[in-house]
């Protein structure tokens, strides 16, 4: 099992999240996969089943690039319901 923060697969869309006054961009599964998981977990509280559905489809592209297009929606998903895009 390869480790997701490492993945250098891109994602579908790269997404420009504005946090804290600074704008990220997401490009790749690694780089999804580490913004939401070094947040605090109270902070995706609110999310917890989005963030766990994301969370989970990123490890899942990690390992299997073919699953990009699910990550990227649920990433989306995520991101529309917390007003990060």
């Amino acid at each position: 099992m390869s480790e997701p923060s490492n993945s250098d697969t891109p994602l579908k869309a790269t997404f420009k999240v504005k946090l804290n006054g600074e704008t990220v961009y997401i490009g790749t599964v690694g780089q999804a996969y580490r913004f939401i998981t070094n947040l605090s977990s109270v902070e995706w509280m609110e999310f917890r089943s989005l963030h766990g559905g994301a969370v989970s489809s990123l490890q899942s592209a990690a390992e299997n690039a073919m699953l990009t297009v699910q990550a990227t929606d649920a990433l989306r998903a995520l991101f529309v319901r917390a007003s990060l895009l």
